[in-house]
């Protein structure tokens, strides 16, 4: 076992997959299922295969019903007692009822000790810039722990933007993981910035994936654009800096990692694979990779590889 910590790593419910009108996960190869569903040895295992201590898991996209989550967060909470050391969670919220997710996000860190929540990007495409979410956000900035904001399905009207001269499969890919999931959860953090959510609860911590969501790239022209949208107690800069947390998952080359680096502060800059979609031995050698790179001085590397997930989550990874 090694001392690594990883944030965007995923399972599934059977009781919510089988609730799931949409059958999101039909399309999956059965081995991605199997291990999606797989809560005791065979995850184990393979975190001791990519030197992972501590993998905190979270429900693969879903709009779960007050209900459906409470069960979801109870049957996760009960995996986790088997292996408490090596398997923490992120809550699944049910945001279509924002007053019944702040109370799950309250119940499953004051009584289940999840470390936080993730929610999906928006909402049968709505984001949560929209006041009626924030109740989630102010009790979230209350019991200090972070919202993870990841990327989730287009809704039907929002797939025609992304569908073309080509097989709708194509508009498939684009609509998520080849395009669309990261620009989307990036343009929800500036949609997040520009309501004023930051100004309202400044101690907000909120956590994206994927090297930044493309957000790093555009940091500087997003920064001197944004300073004309209305008064805020602090420019988008500042919020960068201090509210937002960065995770690696699935992006494992160094040009954009250099990138983040360089537009962020290494205290906010985690390591994360996104399991199962990547494997942890990928990450592994990644990490590797970026110790040879330089990009990180002893210090920021430890604090890469774990410290900063146990500063912000308040764990202990247990090293040897």
């Amino acid at each position: 076992m090694g001392s690594l910590i990883t944030l965007e790593e995923h399972y599934i419910s059977a009781k919510v997959q089988s609730a799931d009108q949409q059958d999101r996960y039909a399309a999956f190869p059965q081995h991605l299922i199997s291990k999606l569903e797989n809560l005791g040895e065979e995850r184990i295992q393979d975190l001791d295969k990519g030197d992972i201590a501590i993998q905190v898991l979270s429900h693969g996209p879903f709009d779960a019903s007050p209900a459906l989550a409470a069960e979801a967060n109870d049957e996760l909470a009960l995996a986790i007692s088997k292996n408490p050391t090596r398997l923490a969670a992120f809550a699944i919220l049910p945001m279509k009822n924002p007053k019944a997710a702040a109370e799950e996000l309250s119940r499953c860190v004051k009584q289940l000790g999840f470390v936080g929540a993730l929610v999906d990007n928006h909402l049968n495409g709505t984001f949560y810039d929209d006041e009626r979410f924030w109740p989630v956000f102010e009790t979230a900035q209350g019991l200090d722990v972070p919202i993870y904001i990841h990327p989730t399905f287009a809704s039907d009207t929002m797939m025609e933007h992304y569908k073309g001269n080509y097989d709708d499969r194509v508009a498939s890919a684009l609509s998520t993981y080849g395009w669309a999931w990261h620009t989307e959860t990036g343009l929800h953090f500036l949609r997040l910035f520009a309501s004023g959510l930051f100004d309202r609860f400044p101690k907000l911590k909120i956590i994206i994936g994927h090297m930044g969501e493309v957000l790093p790239f555009q940091l500087d022209r997003c920064s001197r654009i944004t300073a004309g949208w209305g008064k805020k107690d602090r420019n988008l800069m500042e919020v960068w800096k201090n509210n937002i947390w960065i995770t690696t998952s699935g992006m494992f080359s160094l040009p954009p990692l250099a990138c983040l680096l360089q537009t962020t502060t290494p205290d906010h800059v985690l390591y994360s694979v996104d399991y199962p979609f990547s494997t942890n031995e990928t990450g592994k050698e990644f990490v590797e990779e970026t110790r040879k790179s330089g990009l990180l001085n002893e210090e920021d590397f430890e604090k890469f590889k774990y410290r900063n997930a146990e500063s912000l989550l308040k764990i202990k990874a247990r090293k040897g």
